[in-house]
């Protein structure tokens, strides 16, 4: 493991400056629970997306830098607002007719439409540990349906209770004159109907620890304990930071704003307010803000299925305070930076280590790449070769790197299948192939004329200056308008890799040949 010693201590790196902040609050005496708890939160109200991946990754993160500065137990819990009434039906699921007959329901009593588990809200929560543990997190999950019902609530519940007016007066002040008229920071859950219910509470009783409220006409008084009420979301937030003693929690932007809110109510409910962090929003292809009821953007298996989950991490770890496009052209960068991190990390002092984002995604314990094959090159490897899987390129991956074989390299034979698939999907519907203008097509004879002749080995960077030298003598100003041309004659694309990198993998006869295709026209035709 790296150990970064002062470093750790110094850092400007985000989850170093957060641990700081956490630690600071335990300078005088640790913890009376014995360990700080770092908390995440999730509604399982749909199913879980990359943001939802991303809190708790970035949560973790923080975890880790704070272990790293402090000898105090941690613990992380993934919370599941399960508890919760399911407002509307998801646009992404089966069954849509039959979810509509239990709007309001609690998500742990909503029929599962996929007819897997007892309830949606269990199949959300199944989903979101699975994919929680395929990352190797290590989390205590807990629900509140059960939190409520098994009176780890209660003690709380009941001091809501005693402190409505003061809870009352914190929510009102936040919420408009028509809102004020029927709200109420407790939720019953009808006896009737099993939905939480959005009425008027007649009456609290803080000694007996009940509340009074109308249910299809009927005056009806429930226990404030044992499930048989819940918080509005609002409340439901502080009350759970002073019921847990959470130590930090980290949420969107769009949360920002009520955090005086949260705070305020854990404080008059006996808590003590956690540290807390915003980040910017997640945003589809379309810059609207990703959501799980519409199931825009990417999906945790989506991204899975064309890359490694470290990549995933590392997009997590950067600039957390900076709004972000998920969609699939994010992958390939992701990909390609994270290696170029990796293969940095053992030549970089301590500071730079502290900084580095493969640090923060393995704890210290960072492995070495074995991507000898950038993602990107990968996927121009897959256009030209038409390979069908990843063996189709694993013969120019050999000649390329004759050390490299899938059971050296299992990062680079894992990256050549994801590469193949994202190529397909992605890559190959896209291509648009065109004819090189005159002075293009002199430049292009003139390179395929040296390959030709080519007696030196197939060096990247000797090639490559061969490449520049062409493009200057055929008097290319700006010389990435010569490279442009052959990314988009060549590759059918407007962008690509170093070219000298590109003919040393791709092989020097197979390059010459598919200039010579491009020249007669047979990539247009064949696109």
């Amino acid at each position: 493991m790296a150990q970064l010693g002062d470093a750790a201590r110094t850092s400007k790196a985000w989850p170093f400056e957060e641990a700081r902040r956490v630690l600071k609050r335990y300078e005088k005496a640790p913890p009376e629970k014995g360990y700080v708890l770092f908390e995440t939160g999730y509604g399982p109200s749909g199913l879980p997306h990359l943001g939802t991946f991303g809190e708790v990754a970035r949560t973790t993160m923080v975890q880790r830098a704070f272990e790293e500065i402090s000898d105090i137990p941690t613990k992380l819990v993934v919370f599941s607002d399960d508890l919760d009434g399911m407002r509307k039906v998801p646009d992404n699921v089966p069954n849509t007719d039959m979810l509509r007959e239990h709007l309001q329901e609690p998500l742990t009593t909503v029929p599962d439409p996929f007819g897997e588990y007892p309830s949606f809200g269990a199949h959300n929560n199944a989903m979101l540990r699975r994919f929680l543990d395929t990352f190797g997190f290590k989390y205590e999950f807990v629900s509140a349906t059960d939190f409520y019902r098994s009176g780890q609530f209660d003690e709380t519940l009941l001091r809501a209770a005693e402190r409505y007016d003061a809870i009352m007066e914190v929510m009102l002040a936040s919420l408009r004159e028509e809102r004020q008229q029927t709200y109420s920071c407790f939720l019953p859950i009808s006896p009737k109907s099993g939905r939480v219910l959005y009425v008027p509470i007649k009456h609290v009783d803080a000694k007996n620890g009940t509340i009074t409220f109308d249910d299809e006409g009927e005056e009806t008084t429930l226990p404030v304990t044992g499930g048989n009420v819940k918080l509005q979301w609002k409340p439901d937030f502080g009350a759970r930071w002073a019921a847990l003693d959470v130590d930090f929690e980290m949420y969107g932007k769009d949360h920002s704003t009520n955090t005086p809110i949260y705070d305020r109510i854990c404080e008059i409910l006996g808590g003590r307010k956690p540290e807390h962090f915003t980040y910017e929003l997640f945003l589809d292809q379309h810059g609207q803000k990703i959501s799980k009821s519409k199931g825009n953007g990417l999906s945790i298996d989506e991204w899975l299925t064309y890359a490694a989950t470290e990549s995933l991490s590392y997009f997590m770890f950067l600039k957390p305070k900076t709004a972000k496009r998920m969609h699939f052209d994010v992958i390939p960068k992701a990909v390609d930076e994270y290696h170029q991190q990796l293969r940095a990390f053992p030549g970089q002092t301590p500071d730079q280590q502290a900084a580095n984002p493969v640090w923060h995604i393995h704890g210290g314990e960072v492995p070495p790449s074995h991507m000898v094959v950038p993602f990107s090159m990968l996927l121009n490897l897959a256009s030209v070769a038409g390979a069908k899987d990843k063996d189709g390129l694993w013969g120019f991956i050999r000649r390329y790197a004759p050390d490299a074989s899938p059971e050296t390299h299992p990062d680079l034979d894992a990256a050549a299948g994801y590469a193949v698939r994202y190529f397909n999907d992605f890559v190959a519907p896209t291509r648009q192939f065109r004819l090189p203008d005159e002075r293009e097509r002199r430049a292009m004879e003139d390179l395929a004329a040296r390959l030709a002749a080519w007696q030196g080995p197939a060096d990247p960077e000797t090639l490559q200056t061969m490449v520049f030298a062409i493009g200057t003598e055929h008097g290319f100003d700006p010389l990435r308008d010569w490279f442009g041309a052959l990314y988009q004659v060549l590759l059918g694309a407007d962008q690509g890799p170093r070219f000298g990198g590109f003919i040393a993998l791709y092989g020097v006869d197979e390059t010459r040949a598919l200039i010579e295709k491009a020249l007669a026209g047979d990539l247009v035709k064949a696109a």
